[in-house]
């Protein structure tokens, strides 16, 4: 028999319901349930596929471990119970169940981003957007402002988050691989892709300063978060022997089976199984050549870690329990004194609406005294409806004599302005005469003398002329006498 998870939908992460036909199969479908319900505690909108696979026969229904891994990293092992062959299993079995539910929802509240109880490695504050899932093109804004984006170390998986919460909702949190490359698109404005959650976070940030402060300590996280894979890897590598397989899969047995050991504490399920030594990392799953979902009942050894903890990863353990209380008891105290300071608001405005509710019942009283004036008030409201329409006609007539005289002094003004301009040419006109009257005078008097000189001239050429005149008639003369002696001699 296969029983398959269906995939989560976004933006809750709910399996669909599951009909099976006793109860045992029942208790597996709520606990597959509780897995999804756990997956939202910590505020993921996006899971991978989960089977649970195992061959089914008549006396008993055989028991399978299931993972439910989210795209964003945390993983929640559901060990789920079979019946017994007795016709009384049905009641045990959904006791288990039950209880189960109870480990997978704590888990799910310890790896709530609120409730990590550590401190930030860096903060600093900007615009969260994610990528259109639709379009693949298209921002989208998860916060209505800016928000606090903080680097955290998970001391339990060795890995680097990046989280944001926008009041108690996790907008952000993606965990930094190796793989991963924070990209600067502008001045203000950085992306990078987080292929678990199957999506891409953009930031925008106020300044250069806080882009580039956000980048470095990106690569700086990226590199150790290599280093952490390596190391890990390293340590795989050194622990995985074949003593260790078989010692895991005779634990993992005994946790199984409810007719050798029907009770074990939370912290027996809790401390050996851890979601590293079930799933692995992301890296790890989807590298080549890895089945991606393998069968926990054939091969226990390569999905489960030794039962062998120390004291102290159950002290970190407890030390991460006492700081996630810590933290709920805070955030539960400034809930009370919110809550109490809504309770005194709340009061006066309920003092408040107790007054208007007595003025409002008053005034309703004098309404009723005074109903038995209907017709007078009727005849006053008419002749006031009457005089209303008056005024209003009188006031529209005024508006439109306003509007006319508006567009007279508007052609006054225009006309004024006209006038301004043409005295002003007029004026520019006497002056430019002024000036051609004393260039005309100068020119006359100019004229005048040239006059004078050229009649100079004139009486000097006829002097000249008559001169000439003289002297010609000699040389004629002259030239008679020449020719008259010739011709005698």
């Amino acid at each position: 028999m296969i029983l398959p998870a269906e995939p989560c939908h976004k933006p809750s992460c709910q399996f669909g319901p599951v009909q099976l036909d006793n109860p045992a199969d029942k208790a597996r479908g709520s606990l597959l349930t509780a897995a999804a319900a756990a997956c939202v505690v910590v505020g993921h909108h996006a899971c991978s596929d989960t089977f649970c696979s195992a061959e089914s026969s008549q006396q008993d229904v055989p028991r399978c471990v299931t993972t439910q891994t989210c795209r964003a990293g945390s993983s929640w092992l559901v060990l789920l119970a079979g019946r017994e062959s007795t016709a009384g299993s049905g009641a045990a079995a959904a006791a288990n169940s039950q209880r189960y539910t109870r480990i997978i929802l704590d888990s799910a509240r310890r790896q709530n981003p609120a409730n990590m109880g550590e401190q930030p490695i860096f903060s600093t504050r900007a615009h969260v957007f994610q990528i259109d899932p639709t379009t693949k093109k298209n921002w989208v804004p998860t916060s209505k402002h800016a928000v606090t984006v903080s680097y955290f170390f998970d001391s339990t998986r060795n890995v680097y988050r990046i989280i944001s919460l926008d009041g108690s909702k996790a907008i952000i949190n993606s965990t930094i691989t190796p793989n991963m490359t924070f990209t600067k698109t502008s001045q203000k404005f950085g992306q990078w892709a987080d292929s678990r959650a199957n999506t891409v976070y953009g930031l925008g940030f106020s300044s250069e300063s806080h882009l580039v402060k956000f980048a470095d300590k990106f690569a700086e996280f990226k590199e150790a978060a290599r280093l952490a894979k390596e190391r890990s890897q390293e340590k795989i590598e050194l622990t995985s022997t074949p003593s260790q397989g078989g010692a895991v899969k005779r634990n993992l047995l005994s946790v199984s089976k409810p007719g050798k050991k029907k009770e074990s504490a939370p912290g027996d399920l809790q401390s050996p199984l851890t979601s590293e030594s079930i799933n692995g990392t992301e890296e790890d799953r989807g590298a080549p050549g890895t089945p991606q979902h393998s069968e926990a009942r054939a091969e226990p050894s390569q999905n489960a870690l030794p039962m062998s903890h120390s004291s102290s990863s159950i002290s970190k353990h407890w030390e991460a329990e006492l700081a996630a209380l810590k933290g709920n008891n805070a955030k539960l105290t400034a809930a009370l004194l919110e809550s109490t300071a809504n309770v005194k608001q709340w009061k006066q405005q309920l003092a408040a609406y107790q007054e208007e509710a007595e003025r409002l019942h008053k005034r309703v009283t004098e309404l009723e005294c005074v109903s038995g004036q209907t017709t007078v008030i009727k005849s006053q409201k008419t002749e006031l409806n009457r005089t209303i329409e008056e005024l209003e006609l009188a006031l529209k007539a005024k508006e439109e004599e306003l509007e006319s005289l508006k567009a007279e002094v508007e052609g006054a003004n225009e006309f004024k302005f006209q006038k301004d301009s043409l005295t002003q040419k007029l004026k520019e006109s006497e002056l430019r005469n002024q000036t051609l009257e004393a260039q005309l005078s100068e020119l006359e008097q100019r004229l005048e003398s040239s006059q004078q000189e050229r009649e100079a001239c004139q009486k000097n050429l006829r002097s000249l002329l008559q001169l000439l005149d003289s002297k010609i008639f000699e040389l004629t003369e002259l030239r008679d006498a020449l020719a008259k002696m010739m011709e005698s001699s």
